[in-house]
């Protein structure tokens, strides 16, 4: 039996984040996941899911200091920087009670993408030593090119050969089915091929990224 959380980056978003986490617990959820919740401090965040009987699954790293971008984690020459956002997400999610970190690989340009992977390598091993004395676990998660242009990771298969490369068991596949299904498709295969490594599963409409059941994917026969 599949179990639900809700993405508050993308659900109830006309509410500010306290009051979203109050919407998913009366709408039914038993979990949350958030995406970039560092503005709100994190004490009352951890208030409002303790208050509400949650579980808080993980959060994203933040962006990065710099206009456009979206993640540091495989960009050359950056690791310094990348290490801070870290830093600064790991605090976070063990002040809220937290699980998980997607660490945001970046947008790398096509010229720079073979120091990228040994890059990304790098700062996930040393970022999953740290994760671990937290018992938090790293996500990546493989982004289609058409909604992020030039973004590092988005293919399953190199996210799980990434994953086996780096060789710390507490770093997983984020395997979002909206993602997989517009770079590749197939997604029973793929999901089956590569269970093993994935963390965590995340589902929305094809083409339009809103509910579920709006879109090219037949989410029952999925979930099923």
């Amino acid at each position: 039996m599949p179990r639900f959380a809700a993405n508050l980056g993308y659900l109830f978003t006309d509410r500010a984040l306290l009051e979203r986490i109050d919407a998913a617990a009366a709408s039914g959820f038993k979990a949350i996941e958030l995406q970039f919740p560092y503005d709100v401090p994190a004490a009352q965040v951890r208030a409002a899911i303790e208050r509400n009987k949650l579980t808080i699954l993980g959060v994203n790293t933040p962006p990065g200091e710099r206009e456009g971008e979206f993640g540091l984690a495989a960009v050359p020459g950056r690791e310094k920087d990348f290490d801070a956002l870290f830093a600064r997400a790991l605090d976070y999610i063990t002040a809220i009670g937290g699980s998980a970190i997607h660490c945001l690989a970046g947008k790398v340009p096509p010229e720079q993408r073979p120091a990228a992977e040994r890059v990304f390598i790098d700062n996930l091993m040393r970022a999953a030593d740290l994760a671990a004395a937290k018992n938090v676990s790293l996500l990546i998660e493989p982004i289609n090119a058409r909604d992020r242009p030039n973004y590092f990771l988005n293919r399953v298969e190199h996210a799980a050969d990434i994953i086996a490369k780096a060789g710390k068991p507490n770093i997983r596949m984020q395997f979002d089915f909206y993602h997989v299904q517009i770079v590749g498709g197939d997604l029973i295969t793929r999901l089956e091929k590569h269970l093993a490594v994935v963390g965590h599963l995340q589902c929305a409409g094809v083409p339009v990224r809103h509910e579920p059941d709006d879109g090219e994917i037949n989410y029952p026969y999925v979930f099923a």
